[in-house]
């Protein structure tokens, strides 16, 4: 079992940043590298999207919207995953989620709201 926690989000200008933190509480023996770990939003209506993911090797995929402005990063010491926001736009308001998986399992957070004013 696996619980998420994000926090950080919040309302920003256009062209500003936002860190997103995302706090897992693992089962015990549980190894947060396991993990492929992925930061999602949801604009409102529209689908949820990916928009970061690392991978247990360390590898990092972005999605192309924000490819250069945002950068995922996880602290597997401290069970948590980070993404770094910059020049944030309108678009990118929305709902973001922590996600986890593992042998196809997986886990989301709560989401933390993200809101971008022009």
């Amino acid at each position: 079992q696996v619980q998420l926690v994000e926090s950080g989000g919040g309302l920003v200008q256009a062209g500003g940043s936002l860190r997103l933190s995302c706090v897992a509480s693992l089962a015990p023996g549980g190894i947060f590298s396991d993990y492929t770990k992925n930061w999602y939003r949801q604009a409102p209506g529209k689908q949820r999207e990916l928009v970061a993911t690392i991978s247990t090797d360390g590898n990092s995929n972005y999605a192309d919207a924000v490819k250069g402005r945002f950068t995922i990063s996880g602290d597997n010491a401290k069970n948590t995953l980070y993404l770094q926001m910059n020049s944030l736009k309108p678009e990118d308001t929305g709902v973001y989620y922590c996600h986890v998986i593992r042998w196809q399992i997986n886990y989301w957070g709560q989401g933390t709201q993200v809101t971008v004013s022009s």
